[in-house]
Order: structure tokens, then C-alpha cells, then sequence
């Protein structure tokens, strides 16, 4: 049993926005912070949003760099669809099925937060999915359609 939690830190334009998404929207509690740095609980884990003025160029996919939550019942993963939904947060892929009636099947949808950041919420209908079926060489989409519009 692993008793140790994730962290990250992130890039970010400013605390209020970033507050604004996180606490509000995805009902993040925050730590500490500061101007320039604030200190987020994503469901056990710790995120830290570091302010910045160069956030890079948008990515105009779900790749290379996004991070997330692995639900572990449909019911959670429905839970956070609707948060987001409910709070209008904005959806960089709308939630949908991959890969359907293959062990490595699954829902997803990816968030994008006010600095650009990607998030994806998924839930694997067989749990093996998430660390295994190494039969399968499928690790994403083998084509992904720009849908950073939609």
C-alpha cells in the first residue's frame, strides 16, 4: 500500500483566476498562499500554481503535457463531468468514450484552466487498464482531431 501523495507544479498567470477554477469550479481547497503562488488539494494530491508571465504557446491538442484524475467508479467520473458542466468550466475535448469494446475502454473529457493548462478526468471500465493490458501498444489517440474549439 502506498501511503504517498502526488505533487505538481504548474504554470499560471495569475491567483484569482486560477482560484476562481480550481477552488470554485473543481472544488479544490487551497493551502497557502501568496502573490505569486498558491497551494492546491486536487482530490489528496498537491497541486502548486506558480504565477509566471511566459506560459508558453497554447497547445492545440491533449498532447504533450496534460494531467488528471483516474476515477475509480463511473459514478465519481459522472461527479466531476457534472461539476464541471455545472460551473461552466471550459471543455478543451467534451467527454466521450475511447477505444470502446477493447479492455482498454474508458470515458474521458479534458478541462482547460484560464493559463492553458490541460486536465483530463477518466474512468477505465476494466481497473487492469490503468497500469496493465501490455498486450495493447495503444497509450492515447493515434490520431487526435484539433478540437480545442469545440
Amino acid at each position: 500500500m502506498h501511503t504517498a501523495i502526488f505533487h505538481l507544479s504548474f504554470p499560471v498567470r495569475d491567483i484569482e483566476s486560477t482560484k476562481e477554477f480550481y477552488a470554485v469550479g473543481l472544488g479544490c481547497r487551497v493551502g497557502r498562499q501568496s502573490a505569486v503562488a498558491i497551494m492546491l488539494d486536487f482530490h489528496g494530491h498537491q497541486l502548486v500554481a506558480h504565477v509566471t508571465d511566459d506560459l508558453g504557446t497554447p497547445q492545440p491538442s491533449i498532447y504533450p503535457r496534460h494531467f488528471g484524475l483516474v476515477c475509480q467508479s463511473e459514478e465519481e467520473w459522472n461527479e466531476w463531468r457534472d461539476r464541471a458542466q455545472n460551473n461552466q468550466l471550459p471543455f478543451f475535448r467534451k467527454p466521450h468514450r475511447r477505444f470502446p469494446g477493447t479492455p482498454l475502454e474508458h470515458l474521458t473529457f479534458f478541462l482547460k484552466d484560464p493559463s492553458h493548462n490541460v486536465l483530463e478526468f477518466k474512468f477505465y471500465l476494466n481497473a487492469n487498464a490503468i497500469f496493465g493490458e501490455e498486450t495493447f501498444s495503444q497509450v492515447g489517440d493515434d490520431h487526435e482531431p484539433n478540437t480545442s474549439k469545440g
